[in-house]
């Protein structure tokens, strides 16, 4: 037989945890009747070891009471395979959550090389997620709802991109798309894919600490078809804008744009 402090010092578990446990009828020590101490058997200490596991897998209390309850081993395995389920999708998110940080991380280093430069790039293939043509087109919320209804597929910076058509008499419509990378190997296809093999590239600022709020479109504009022009290219009339940051000035945005205009 063994006291609280014992088990409790023996399994690296507090008191307190303990006394939640037996509260919750997890683990049932016999108790003297005469100085109120709790005596731990060697059985004791294999159920608090179980409910130990099975905390540590984040099971609810109240399952963990049904478990206690009486369950088949092959009950066991299921409930443990549901587990292992919802482990391994959360492990894939946090592989892709580790991935869109060292992005953004990349950018921060990308702005500060390409801020107000021109360069010809290639635009890689984007796979298009979900579209919205103006605030009015409600009936195309229906599907972002599904790339946003939680917090683990919400748009995110490296997701979203600004898609501007124009002529020579200037801009013609705009939308919003939510977009997602294809890799080289990628099998999980659905959508519209976008590229472009040239493009005229920069990085811009915008934001109320720079432009005091204006609208700089047309000035953009403007500066791409004179770029264009001197370096011998011909725009095709669209503008893939990627938002790559946004910081803070003085309590004004800054906001990193990073911008993709097709050429021929």
């Amino acid at each position: 037989m063994y006291t609280i402090g014992q088990v409790a010092k023996f399994l690296g578990i507090s008191r307190d945890t303990i006394k939640f446990y037996e509260e919750k009828g997890l683990v049932k020590p016999q108790q003297n009747k005469g100085n109120g101490y709790r005596s731990y058997t060697h059985f004791d200490i294999y159920d608090l070891t179980t409910v130990n596991f099975y905390r540590e897998i984040d099971l609810e209390i109240k399952i963990i009471q049904e478990l206690r309850r009486g369950k088949s081993i092959e009950g066991i395995r299921s409930l443990l395979e549901e587990k292992e389920q919802e482990m391994l999708e959360e492990i894939a998110y946090k592989k892709r959550q580790l991935k869109k940080l060292q992005r953004v991380k990349e950018d921060c280093k990308k702005i500060k090389q390409c801020l107000g430069t021109y360069s010809i790039k290639e635009m890689k293939p984007l796979e298009i997620m979900g579209e919205i043509d103006h605030y009015t087109a409600y009936d195309e919320y229906d599907i972002l709802k599904e790339n946003t209804d939680s917090l683990k597929k919400a748009v995110v910076l490296t997701s979203l991109r600004r898609v501007i058509r124009f002529n020579d008499e200037g801009i013609l419509e705009e939308q919003f798309i939510i977009t997602r990378k294809v890799e080289d190997d990628d099998k999980a296809i659905a959508g519209e894919i976008r590229a472009y093999p040239k493009c005229l590239y920069t990085i811009i600022e915008d934001g109320r600490w720079s432009t005091g709020g204006k609208n700089t479109d047309d000035q953009v504009e403007a500066s791409m078809r004179k770029v264009a022009e001197e370096m011998g290219y011909e725009l095709l009339g669209l503008v893939y804008i990627n938002l790559l940051l946004v910081t803070y000035e003085e309590g004004l945005e800054r906001i990193f744009l990073e911008m993709y205009v097709p050429i021929k």
